[in-house]
């Protein structure tokens, strides 16, 4: 190779100035052998001179050889794309506009050639094709309608490979796609596309389709109505079901906000849609609703933080019901998976603290009566002792019972001395017998 070179030197030293690209040539140049051209053009390139690289190159477009012998790696396709990124390297060097426009643009016909002389077993067309697209989206500027035809380029490569251009840089191509529809208020055809690449799209597409849904619809009553329209044809989609219970509930359509959640139970009964029916139940009292939704949610979830959550709400629940053993009985289930949280012991403090009030409904309350507010006390303090975060709350409370404890004078008549242990049983009322518990005379 080296001696074609030598051989070459004083003749391409004297070679007229080059005009914006050397002529058309079926043969090699100089009447070279092409093993000669092929090598010297390729020397050349992969030394960066590109404009001699021009002069061995362009006898290969035009001749188009499928093999050159003794360049076993020779392939019609490399060169083309070598030829490419020759005019595209030659197009930077240029400072008249009009000559940077002439490489460009040879460049593209190079892109249109390939299409029509390469066979699918020849060149990957996906690849080619999303490479023509960056190829006008990086000079878009230079290019007549460049930019518009780098969307074409994506759109063909997306009807390709739709996974592979999806997943192109972090699904950059899919989201300028997807913005330009949006900004062209094709609206259907964004649609369309979403549902295209929903599927497939990690988390940078999901927010772009995100974003995009928020600016096809003008308000959310539009989007309702599209969804509804969609949903006529697929009655049982989950995800638009789930997408217009969202907006019901935003749009201040609770009924069917309601309706919708049952209907996603039904279909699909999984942890979230039977926790959204406990939701709804909850914020409307219907608290033996909540109660059944709230424990099927409870079976459905492994996870321990949850789980501790959901057992303190079914307490609560069945507080408000009155029926206060099961409320204890689910505030200690929470604290039993979390014994350091303050939460479940301020519960079951409430409890008592409701049970007087509830034994003591039609009657005058009593010092027996005065001495549970012990054990609710007791229960604070464990609260405390458990969580720290919760002091300030313990602290409100005890300024709430420690006015309605029993007084010197109840403690005289009752013989009760300060650390005496008393039982919180029926002996004080039957109402209390369920309770159970000892507690300290204070």
């Amino acid at each position: 190779m080296k001696k074609y070179i030598l051989a070459l030197t004083i003749f391409i030293t004297g070679f007229a100035a080059h005009t914006l690209d050397a002529q058309a040539q079926s043969e090699p140049p100089y009447g070279m052998s092409e093993i000669a051209a092929y090598s010297i053009f390729y020397d050349n390139y992969r030394t960066g001179d590109y404009e001699m690289a021009l002069q061995f190159g362009e006898w290969m477009l035009e001749a188009k050889p499928r093999e050159i012998q003794g360049a076993a790696r020779f392939t019609l396709s490399n060169q083309y794309e070598r030829m490419i990124n020759v005019f595209t390297e030659m197009a930077k060097e240029q400072s008249d506009p009009s000559d940077k426009r002439h490489y460009l643009n040879r460049a593209v016909e190079l892109y249109d050639e390939a299409f029509e002389i390469f066979t699918p077993d020849e060149i990957d067309e996906f690849r080619w094709t999303f490479r023509q697209g960056r190829f006008y989206q990086e000079h878009a500027s230079d290019l007549d309608n460049g930019m518009d035809k780098a969307f074409e380029n994506y759109e063909r490569a997306f009807e390709l490979d739709p996974v592979r251009l999806t997943e192109s840089s972090d699904g950059y191509y899919v989201r300028i796609l997807l913005d330009k529809y949006v900004s062209d208020r094709d609206r259907e055809k964004a649609l369309a596309f979403i549902d295209q690449i929903e599927p497939i799209g990690g988390s940078e597409v999901q927010r772009a389709i995100s974003d995009a849904r928020d600016r096809i619809f003008d308000s959310p009553e539009e989007r309702i109505t599209f969804l509804e329209s969609q949903l006529e044809g697929s009655p049982n989609d989950v995800e638009i079901l789930n997408e217009l219970a969202t907006l019901y509930e935003h749009a201040g359509n609770r009924v069917k906000a309601i309706e919708t959640a049952e209907k996603l139970y039904e279909i699909e009964p999984s942890f979230e849609h039977t926790r959204k029916l406990a939701d709804y139940a909850i914020s409307d009292a219907r608290y033996e609703f909540a109660l059944q939704y709230l424990k099927e949610a409870l079976e459905k979830t492994e996870d321990e933080l949850t789980q501790r959550n959901i057992s303190l709400e079914i307490a609560d629940a069945y507080q408000n019901i009155d029926n206060f053993q099961e409320a204890r009985e689910y505030a200690r289930k929470a604290s039993a998976i979390d014994p350091n949280w303050g939460e479940p012991y301020l519960r079951i403090a409430s409890v008592y603290a409701a049970t007087i009030s509830r034994c003591t409904r039609n009657r005058t309350i009593d010092r027996d009566d005065r001495s549970v507010y012990w054990l609710v006390l007791d229960y604070l303090d464990k609260a405390r002792e458990a969580d720290p975060s919760v002091a300030s709350a313990v602290n409100r409370q005890y300024q709430t019972y420690e006015p309605v404890l029993p007084s010197s004078e109840d403690k005289f008549f009752r013989g009760w001395e300060a650390g005496d242990r008393i039982m919180v049983n029926g002996n004080i009322a039957q109402c209390y017998a369920w309770i159970d518990e000892a507690t300290t005379v204070r």
